[in-house]
């Protein structure tokens, strides 16, 4: 039964980029002879463009690599950016605009729950390929939208591993929620909810804020009434720098936890020695570990740019990409990418990313870092 699958599978991919072969069939938006043009619209401006301008800087990176040496079968790639300043109507806008009038192949590097809400629509009734967003929303996952692929692990994957480290090694029993009152938020607390229950508990306590908002007093008022052990943040860096600051000031003694979309170096870079002690999920290893192969190549590929974990991010999400488009036959088409794409199992150097019909997450791997002295020490890699 497997080695039919198997054949079948490859029949499908063999198919696809045959239909893709010179003369076979015509080419479509965003690719010409000479180029491959990719849209990205995402926070390059506003309080969470450290995490925007970091995927795009760690994408331009490789792409620039891959370009110097010939491109993908002879294409260079062209990476057409727009910023969304994290808001989900300019998303949209955006995002109509890659399409019709920038006539991009694919779209790439989004960074967002909500914006994502906004764009995906838009790109599934377009036909274009919704690739490696910046969230790990599970709407994005499940059930599998054909349009829709993600590189990081789920925002399920990592607070059922926040949680598990809150109760097993820690003992904390009282978990509250400080968030973002929008889709992100939502996401979060899904997952928060979710691994409690499995664990016969749920949310202690919760309070809300607007996006893109540094009005928080009344949460900080919220939690000090409600004294729980433990607070899981979802937000931006700006948020969470001035949360901490705020509830250290009022005596609140609470451990602070949050998700990789936090934007770590920005966060440290805010909060200074008050955001010491906080703990944040990752979906990527440490952007300083050069015994891994990815990373060593990415550190030198950056060429002296700022490093850190978004645009490490967005340095795997390009080889991924390209991966898959060296894959797609010699004249690609949307459907012969995402067959390769649904086919792929690659090692990016020392990171495993596979997709498959049934799943379009290729990675379920998280790490977890507590900030100490302006630095994210990596404590354990969960899954």
């Amino acid at each position: 039964m497997k080695t039919c699958k198997h054949l079948l599978k490859a029949l499908s991919i063999a198919l696809c980029v045959a239909a893709a072969a010179p003369g076979t069939a015509m080419s479509e938006d965003g690719v010409t002879s000479t180029e491959i043009r990719i849209g990205m619209a995402n926070a390059q401006s506003g309080p969470a463009a450290g995490l925007g301008n970091g995927v795009k800087a760690g994408a331009e990176a490789y792409f620039a690599k891959v370009n110097a040496n010939g491109g993908v079968n002879g294409r260079r790639i062209t990476l057409v950016s727009k910023d969304d300043g994290y808001e989900p109507a300019r998303t949209a806008a955006a995002t109509e605009a890659l399409i019709s009038d920038d006539k991009v192949f694919a779209l790439f590097g989004y960074v967002g729950t909500p914006t994502s809400s906004a764009a995906v629509p838009i790109a599934s009734k377009a036909h274009i390929p919704y690739l490696f967003p910046f969230t790990g929303a599970e709407f994005l996952r499940n059930p599998v939208n054909k349009w829709v692929f993600n590189v990081r692990a789920s925002y399920f994957d990592e607070t059922d591993g926040m949680v598990e480290h809150l109760l097993k090694d820690v003992g904390v029993k009282k978990i509250a929620m400080f968030m973002q009152d929008d889709a992100f938020g939502e996401a979060v607390k899904g997952g928060v909810a979710r691994a409690l229950f499995k664990r016969s508990m749920s949310i202690y306590a919760e309070t809300r804020f607007k996006r893109n908002t540094l009005d928080v007093d009344a949460g900080i008022e919220a939690m000090k009434k409600a004294q729980p052990d433990a607070i899981v943040f979802v937000g931006t860096y700006t948020q969470l720098a001035a949360i901490v600051k705020k509830a250290k000031a009022a005596g609140l003694k609470a451990r602070f936890l949050t998700v990789s979309f936090i934007g770590t170096e920005n966060f440290i870079d805010a909060a200074g020695s008050d955001g010491d002690g906080v703990y944040i999920t990752q979906v990527m290893p440490s952007p300083q570990d050069s015994s891994l192969p990815l990373v060593k190549n990415y550190l030198a590929d950056m060429k002296g740019e700022r490093v850190g974990y978004a645009s490490l991010e967005g340095y795997l999400d390009a080889m991924v990409l390209v991966e898959a488009l060296k894959k797609s036959g010699q004249n690609p088409t949307r459907a012969s990418l995402l067959a390769a794409l649904e086919d792929l199992n690659f090692d990016a150097g020392g990171v495993t990313i596979a997709f498959s019909s049934t799943s379009h997450q290729g990675s379920k791997t998280v790490f977890l870092t507590r900030v100490q002295g302006g630095k994210a020490l990596t404590e354990s890699k969960m899954q």
